[in-house]
């Protein structure tokens, strides 16, 4: 069988050096702000990382190299996040979101997409099933 190559691709979505604090706190709908503040420590206490605002619109933490089994192309990427987007809060947990297919009946109301767990607001969800769900993705290699 041929090896498949490796190719680093390189994604618009990258680190900045701006403050995470002042992106949150520049965030409109006031739930958000709130509720952007409690996964931001309840990230930063998982990962014993500091966040890194990515592109001045999601918040990262840690780094990971995902490599795609099918064309071998690799990206370089956060291991966990969230942006609180205008829609809901998008969470970034892990490459394919169906391995937390056991939680995700136990979280609460929520919508999911491949990468994705999408949360309206945090009083909606089961924070134990969260915070599981979260010390799984880190436990991946």
């Amino acid at each position: 069988m041929a090896e498949i190559k490796t190719k680093l691709v390189e994604i618009k979505t990258k680190p900045t050096s701006a403050s995470v604090e002042d992106f949150i706190n520049s965030v409109k709908d006031e739930q958000k702000r709130k509720d952007s503040f409690v996964l931001l420590e309840m990230m930063k206490k998982a990962t014993g990382e500091e966040p890194i605002l990515w592109s001045n619109s999601v918040i990262g933490f840690g780094n990971k190299r995902y490599k795609s089994p099918a064309t071998g192309r690799e990206v370089d990427w956060l291991r966990i996040g969230f942006s609180p987007r205008k829609a809901s809060l998008s969470l970034y947990l892990s490459v394919g979101i169906k391995e937390h297919a056991e939680a995700l009946k136990k979280l609460g109301k929520h919508k999911t997409s491949v990468g994705c767990l999408y949360i309206n607001k945090l009083e909606d969800i089961n924070m134990k099933v969260l915070k599981g769900m979260i010390e799984a993705s880190l436990k991946r290699k």
